[in-house]
């Protein structure tokens, strides 16, 4: 019996409009691909990304498309031939040598059709697909739909009733592109039999002194055995062959002392290998292989010693873990052009940022491989959200249909991966309810209720989804949505909340993070502009372009949320002083505003990570680590892979060894009678976070400088051996900071730093500056010095005054900042590491700061 063979589909392919039969077909820009790549690789349309385009390609949308190649079958033999589609976007019809072979309403299931009978065996076969308009369909449907309560907080309405990406109907960082086209491979399969799907369950011991691995292949056609083997880097940790018994073959593995994987930073990623070989009349036929790795893996929810509501952590191999990370929408309004190398680099930032978890947000795709591939790798826990966003979905048979095949398949797809710690069923739909009013009584129990209710999708997240995940993954935590939890969704006590009271909702100052708590903040953010070379990539005339300004309508149009212009200027205009002119000053402006609130937040939220019984506060995920296009957004990371400053504040925050600090400025009365006479007192509340899994004892030192003359006026040792227990938050002192003078304003001149020491050297410090940043005196320092190292690996950075936010900035992409944005405090040089600047002119270093 002949073995399995794979050919890609992947040359040949041509494209047209489908309405126009004088219009030749044109060549592809790559495979897979989409329309608008194709239509701007001819040159049909512009850019959508650069300027006001956006607007001039709608029309794409609301046309069909046809996609034609042709191939030539190998040698066939007696095997079945299979074209396996990853992924159509979205309403397809195809045909094969003029037979219609399938037709697809689902971006996210990939198909598989026998054309065995359809093929020429000599000669060409001509395949080709037929999109028709998702955006004219979803609004067709709506209308045969009028029952249902149609609504939704960004895009269209009927995007709810189709299953596609639903961010390309645009959202409140994203464009309107509403693509189609081949989107993921396609492949001709010429098999007599196959392993369908490899696939296992793993046990780990609570001891973490073994594991066992129950191994599993689906096997379609007359195979007899599937051999299974299990490897740990080339080492061979098994061999068992078992019998196909309808149409599964199922083998046990018992591993003693398993290579646990851990998340980053708190052990190894070490990767086992499954291999199955399916054969037949000890002919071999097939094989496949998977990586995986071996874990516990816990969500926790349970009571706290002195505070209401439970817990909401992850634990890993019996270790809590405080999840400090990020949001993730897809990297690209194209997705096919998204490289597994650029996938690679996108988790690489994450990883470098001290980032430990990420999560896969419900309104763009269940991602590429190549994506999970690298969370596996580099220890980054992934929160997986299944693709339902901001709305009312409908539940009718036919969706609830295609999404049970949806949540299937993809589940099949992803299961093996270690990263995968936790699924959720959507994205605020809960949340929408409650602003809409919509239907939901906890007690109800009866699905079919749920469906003929006015919120029937709840029939989806609390009994379609949740049957798929138990029984295709029922080792990893389903949650119905994010957020979830506690009488309503902003229940801060009880699962997760979306913490949008800064920025949007009652707009309250960054600051008061601290008040803004919840067990698991899985949403929270500030906005901050890109970086001026990617301002200057989508202005039509880049520098020379006369919308080179912070208000322009050009840059506006950038920038998709509702009301941004009055955020960004409530949030600078209670914090700092700023400029619209030069355009680089004000970009640095909002760029340190939305460090310093993200920073605010995660210092304030670890502190609450106190231990056992104790985890008040367990994860902290910012809106939003990337962007699918050049904008102004929520974004730590622009569309280009240009970090932000409040990248590089927020990994100085997500250290293993923090400090951090409180200032807290009180009017003591000498009675309740009077307003004149009182004293003011300056207080500073001082913490320690050790999320290393080790107890470490520290130095702890104070030092005090005016802001106007950078004259030291306090300094002190506050513990000469301070032990941080590991992983958690701990109070070090209170402390009430004297001054030389009563009721003169010296709190409002004053910087205070703390550090800690290990062994006389540095290893977490905390500035804090009398806030607002807008009432402080900030002088320009006359010795500011910025000196590169002899090998141009670090750039040394000392002022003999205080100095808020200094930020290095190069023009060439080639130079990547290991750290940037930080306080400068007189006698202290700040060391930053970077690369890439042994190539480039020191002259190209320019440098910015508050007050500048």
């Amino acid at each position: 019996m002949p073995q399995r063979e794979v050919f890609p589909i992947d040359q040949n392919w041509c494209f047209r409009q489908a309405d126009s039969d004088t219009q030749n077909f044109l060549p592809v820009a790559q495979f897979p691909t989409n329309v608008h790549l194709d239509l701007m690789h001819n040159k049909v349309i512009p850019n959508p990304f650069i300027g006001q385009n956006e607007n001039d390609v709608q029309w794409v949308g609301e046309k069909a498309w046809i996609y034609r190649t042709t191939f030539t079958l190998p040698h066939l033999g007696r095997r079945k031939a299979v074209l396996a589609f990853d992924g159509l976007d979205t309403y397809a019809a195809v045909r094969l040598n003029g037979h219609q072979i399938l037709e697809t309403e689902n971006m996210f299931i990939p198909e598989r059709i026998d054309i065995t009978k359809c093929l020429k065996i000599q000669g060409d076969n001509v395949l080709e697909i037929a999109f028709d308009s998702a955006f004219l369909i979803g609004k067709k449907i709506v209308e045969k739909r009028p029952d249902h309560r149609w609504g939704c907080s960004n895009g269209d309405p009927s995007r709810l009733a189709v299953r596609k990406a639903q961010y390309h109907y645009g959202w409140d960082w994203g464009p309107t592109l509403m693509t189609c086209g081949p989107w993921r491979p396609i492949w001709l399969e010429l098999y007599s039999s196959r392993i369908s799907d490899l696939y296992f369950t793993t046990k780990v011991e609570k001891s973490l002194e073994s594991a066992e691995v129950v191994v599993m292949a689906d096997v379609e056609g007359s195979g007899e055995e599937v051999q299974f083997e299990i490897l740990l880097e080339d080492e061979n940790l098994g061999k068992v062959t078992a019998s196909i018994i309808n149409g599964v073959a199922t083998a046990a593995f018992k591993i003693k002392r398993p290579e646990l994987w851990f998340p980053a930073r708190h052990g190894k990623q070490p990767l086992y290998v499954l291999h199955g070989t399916l054969s037949f009349r000890e002919v071999e036929c097939d094989s496949v292989s998977k990586r995986f790795g071996l874990r516990r893996a816990e969500v926790i929810q349970r009571t706290l010693d002195d505070a209401p509501g439970t817990t909401f952590f992850f634990e890993i191999n019996n270790v809590p873990v405080f999840c400090g990370g990020c949001n993730w929408i897809p990297a690209d309004s194209f997705i096919p052009r998204i490289s597994p190398q650029k996938y690679r680099d996108w988790v690489k930032l994450i990883f470098n940022g001290n980032q430990v978890m990420v999560r896969v947000w419900g309104g763009g795709i269940y991602e590429e491989n190549a994506f999970y591939d690298a969370c596996d790798e580099m220890g980054i826990l992934v929160w997986q959200d299944f693709m339902f966003a901001c709305g009312n979905y409908p539940a009718h048979q036919e969706f609830l249909a295609s999404v049970k095949r949806e949540a299937i398949a993809n589940v099949k797809r992803l299961r093996h991966h270690p990263s995968i710690v936790i699924w959720a069923g959507n994205n605020e739909d809960y949340q929408y309810r409650e602003d809409m009013n919509l239907d939901y009584d906890a007690d109800e129990k009866d699905p079919q209720r749920w469906l003929n209710s006015n919120f029937p999708a709840r029939y989806i997240y609390e009994k379609l989804l949740l049957a798929v995940t138990k029984e295709l993954v029922p080792g990893v935590y389903y949650h119905f949505g994010s957020p979830f939890g506690g009488k309503d969704t902003r229940d801060p006590t009880v699962g997760d909340i979306h913490q949008w009271n800064v920025w949007h909702g009652t707009q309250e100052k960054y600051q008061n993070f601290d008040l803004l708590i919840g067990r698991f903040v899985s949403e929270f953010g500030m906005e901050g502009f890109p970086c001026i070379n990617t301002i200057d990539g989508y202005l039509p005339k880049g520098k020379e372009d006369s919308d080179r300004y912070p208000q322009s309508s050009t840059i506006d149009f950038h920038n998709k949320a509702s009301g941004h212009e009055r955020r960004i200027a409530l949030y600078l205009v209670e914090n700092m002083r700023y400029k619209f002119e030069p355009i680089e000053q004000f970009i640095y402006c909002t760029q340190l505003m939305q460090a310093e609130c993200l920073a605010t937040a995660y210092r304030l939220w670890k502190r609450q990570w106190k231990g056992p019984g104790k985890e008040y506060c367990a994860g902290a995920l910012v809106w939003q680590i990337n962007d699918c296009w050049p904008v102004t957004s929520w974004a730590i990371i622009d569309h280009h892979l240009r970090s932000k400053l409040a990248y590089y504040v927020i990994r100085r925050e997500l250290s293993p060894i923090t400090i951090g600090m409180k200032r807290i400025v009180q009017a003591k009365f000498a009675d309740k009678y009077t307003r004149a006479h009182f004293e003011t007192i300056l207080k500073f509340e001082i913490w320690a976070s050790n999320l290393s899994l080790n107890a470490r004892t520290m130095v702890v030192d104070l030092r005090a400088w005016d802001i106007i003359t950078g004259k030291e006026i306090f300094c002190k040792s506050l513990h000469p051996a301070f032990t941080l227990p590991p992983n958690r938050s701990i109070e070090i002192t209170e402390l009430t900071f004297p001054v030389s003078k009563n009721n003169a304003n010296e709190e409002s001149r004053t910087v205070v730093a703390v550090y800690l020491i290990e062994n006389g050297q540095q290893v977490a410090r905390c500035i804090n500056w009398p806030e607002p940043l807008k009432y402080a005196h900030l002088q320009r320092p006359k010795q500011l010095s910025i000196k590169v190292s002899s090998g141009s690996a670090m750039v040394q950075i000392s002022a003999e005054v205080p100095v808020k936010g200094v930020a290095l900035e190069c023009s060439d992409d080639a130079v990547a900042w290991a750290d940037n944005c930080v306080d400068v405090v007189p006698g202290e040089v700040v060391e930053l590491g970077v690369e890439g600047l042994e190539f480039i002119d020191e002259g190209k270093i320019g440098v910015r700061y508050l007050g500048l």
